[in-house]
């Protein structure tokens, strides 16, 4: 069959017009997010991702079919369309693993940091900071490697130290209380533009200084590993 004199078919062309569509809904769902409207914006990042992997499913199939195989290469270059959106779903997906659904970390356990300025910052529609005994569980759970971290540093040092890291981290701190070993933080993620509260707390002990933090989403239910990725990346630069 020559290609030059046959119409491409219309499946193939829908094909290309739904992956295009599904590459331009990602940065909508991306601005819908930024605006406030995340739930919404979630959903539809999740519905385009999902779509763009169903999609590219289905052109590999057509490319196998021999009534496709004259239109092979051009339903190979309208799936690379699909390619983003199927991506960002295995990555999705693949983070995932084990981790719990929780939005709420901490390395003390047992005496959790308290946030004293965050509620006034995260607003009424945010995740509550109250200390969830469940939540508390589920991080023994999964995340059993998220501890207290002592140093041999003294306290005014460590308070200092802890300032540096937390600006080189990028974090929006406002609010700090030396004399109470108290630091507040935010965190605005790059993409999405989630907000989530980090407080850091210093107490001196015969062994120096215990450098505790709390990491809590503003919104949504599971982080997705994001708090204890930051408590753990927070630890490994307060060492000097």
């Amino acid at each position: 069959m020559n290609q030059a004199n046959t119409p491409t078919p219309t499946a193939v062309n829908w094909l290309g017009y739904i992956a295009i569509t599904l590459l331009l809904t990602l940065p909508v769902s991306v601005m819908m997010v930024r605006s406030g409207a995340w739930q919404q914006g979630l959903m539809l990042y999740a519905l385009s991702c999902l779509g763009a992997a169903l999609l590219l499913s289905l052109a590999i199939l057509a490319m196998l079919l021999p009534r496709f195989a004259p239109w092979r290469k051009t339903i190979a270059t309208r799936a690379l369309f699909t390619l983003p959106g199927t991506a960002l779903l295995l990555v999705l997906l693949g983070g995932r693993g084990d981790i719990p659904p929780i939005h709420d970390i901490t390395t003390d356990l047992q005496d959790p940091p308290i946030f004293t300025i965050a509620p006034q910052q995260r607003g009424e529609h945010s995740n509550g900071l109250d200390i969830n005994p469940d939540t508390i569980a589920k991080q023994r759970e999964g995340y059993p490697d998220v501890q207290s971290t002592l140093t041999d540093m003294d306290i005014d040092t460590a308070f200092d130290r802890a300032i540096a890291v937390a600006t080189a981290m990028n974090w929006d701190i406002y609010h700090q209380d030396r004399n109470a070993g108290v630091i507040e933080a935010v965190e605005t993620t790059a993409i999405m533009g989630f907000k989530d509260d980090i407080v850091i707390r210093l107490r001196t002990n015969a062994d120096g200084t215990l450098i505790d933090l709390r990491s809590v989403s503003r919104v949504g239910v599971s982080d997705l590993g994001a708090n204890a990725k930051r408590i753990r990346a927070f630890q490994q630069q307060i060492q000097p």
